[in-house]
Order: C-alpha cells, then structure tokens, then sequence
C-alpha cells in the first residue's frame, strides 16, 4: 500500500492501548489515528478519522465491543474490524464474527501476529486465532451435520414411535407395539413434536414420509 494503514485502538486498559500503538507507530507502514476506551468514543473517533482498521476490545464500559463494531460497520462499511481480546468462548466469538469482525485474535498473540492481522484485514483477508478456528469449524461441522439429519436430535426410541405414528397406530397401539406405557408413548410423542417444531401427529407423519423415515403409504 502507498499510503499507511490507519488504525483506532479500542480498549478500556490504557496500557493495552499504549502498548499496541508504541509497536504499531515503530512501522511505517502503520498510523494510529487515535484511542477510545469506550464504544461511544471508538463510534465519534471512527466518523471523523474513517480508519482502516479498528483494533477492538469486546470487554467495554456502556457499549460492549460487539455493539461498537456493529455500529461502526454502519457507519463506515470500509473500516475492517480486528477484535482483540482474551475471550475465545462461542458467547464473544460467534456475536463478534455476526457483528461485522474480520479478524478474531487473542492478546496472546506476538506483536508481528498482531501487525500482520491488521495488514490482512487492511486488505479485507480474514484472520482467525486457532483456537477462535477450531471453534468456527466445529460450529460449521454441526450444522452441516443437522442439515444433514434433521432428526438428528431425535432418541432411537423417539424415531422408532415416529415411525409408527406415520404408519397410523395409535398411542394404544404403539404401546402395545414397544411394550411400554401409554403415558410414555405421549411422552415421546410431545417430545417428537417439540423437537421437530411440529404441531400435531399428522404434521408428524408427514414429515417422517418427506424425510424418507418411511415410505409414504401407497393411495
């Protein structure tokens, strides 16, 4: 890049703040534009500077670090965010990424590691700590599982009373089929319709023949 790669540091720990930027303004390649040690100042700083990047805290006074970094993508789609915090925990990285967040890196990363998520995210390229990754794939590996099984959550048990409600035995008669009580058959039952966001016992026999759980009875 011809011109340096502006950056705000937002953090409410004045010696994080002043530790990243006496790295950063050693490369010339960088200019930190300003620090905010709230949401509210980070949103007034990033209107009049339009930086780059922001380096951002998720921890915050008033305004957390994932509010600030949705607010500031409104305002100013351009500035990539770099959240920088010592949270790795699905409550502050999947919020954070949901928010607008390019980057996802942990404090305990080396000052180059640091400098180098900001030229990547200066560029729009994406970079996540390995443990933030290791998360994200996991979160993706589930839900391409549940897409894969939507009934997945159902029990053994549960999908065989499916099952045979989609062949239309009655509760009376799915007992007698299992060998179990009547009253654990509805238990199943509530459970097989709640599970599935389902309404009754026809939607359910419905979607066991959509989902192939049986065949659809010949008419």
């Amino acid at each position: 890049m011809d011109n340096p790669i502006t950056v705000l540091i937002v953090d409410d720990h004045e010696v994080v703040r002043r530790g990243v930027r006496s790295y950063l303004d050693t490369l010339p390649e960088f200019q930190v534009v300003g620090e905010a040690e709230t949401g509210e100042e980070a949103v007034g700083l990033v209107l009049e500077y339009i930086p780059d990047v922001v380096l951002m805290d998720l921890i915050l006074p008033g305004m957390d670090g994932v509010e600030t970094t949705r607010k500031i993508k409104s305002i100013s789609p351009r500035s990539q965010i770099v959240v920088l915090t010592s949270y790795h925990d699905d409550e502050h990285v999947f919020p954070a990424l949901k928010a607008g967040a390019t980057a996802y890196i942990l404090k305990d990363m080396k000052m180059d590691r640091l400098a180098e998520a900001v030229r990547k995210a200066a560029l729009g390229e994406v970079t996540l700590h390995p443990r933030v990754a290791e998360r994200v794939l996991r979160d993706i590996r589930k839900k391409t599982e549940s897409d894969q099984t939507p009934y997945a959550d159902l029990t053994g048990r549960e999908i065989e009373v499916l099952k045979l409600i989609a062949n239309g035995l009655t509760n009376i008669r799915i007992a007698e089929e299992l060998v179990i009580s009547e009253n654990t058959v509805k238990g199943h039952v509530s459970n097989i319709l709640s599970k599935l966001h389902l309404v009754d016992r026809t939607q359910a026999a419905v979607y066991a023949w959509q989902e192939g759980i049986v065949k659809r009875p010949e008419t």
